[in-house]
């Protein structure tokens, strides 16, 4: 069993900056492949950003260059550091650790506001 934390989210004007992080309770393996997604208004859920533990990173292209992925794995942490942020980047964000494919956890999300 696998508890998710996210905190950080608000509200920031467009080319502000935010930093999401995430903390994982649990039983956490070098296999979990931690990261974020996030769903906007009449959006599906998408991948913003995920990262092994060993510190490969993937990113959606709209958001490479802007934001980086880090991760703690002392404590079982991960961040999203968010910069020059956009209005369409207004969404609910996630946490997530998959384990396997077929096997994920969520955290209970984080809503982003990009707004003047």
């Amino acid at each position: 069993q696998v508890q998710l934390v996210e905190s950080g989210g608000g509200l920031v004007q467009p080319g502000g900056s935010l930093r999401l992080s995430c903390a994982a309770s649990g039983s956490i393996f070098s296999v979990d492949v931690m990261g974020w997604y996030r769903q906007a208004p009449g959006k599906e859920r998408e991948l913003v950003a995920d990262m092994t533990y060993d510190g490969r990173k993937n990113y959606a292209d709209s958001v490479k260059g802007r934001f980086t992925i880090s991760r703690d794995n002392a404590e079982n942490t991960v961040y999203l550091q968010m910069n020059s942020l956009k209005p369409e980047d207004t969404a609910v964000y996630y946490c997530n650790l998959r384990r396997s494919y077929y096997r994920n956890y969520w955290g209970q999300g984080t809503q982003v506001t990009v707004s003047s």
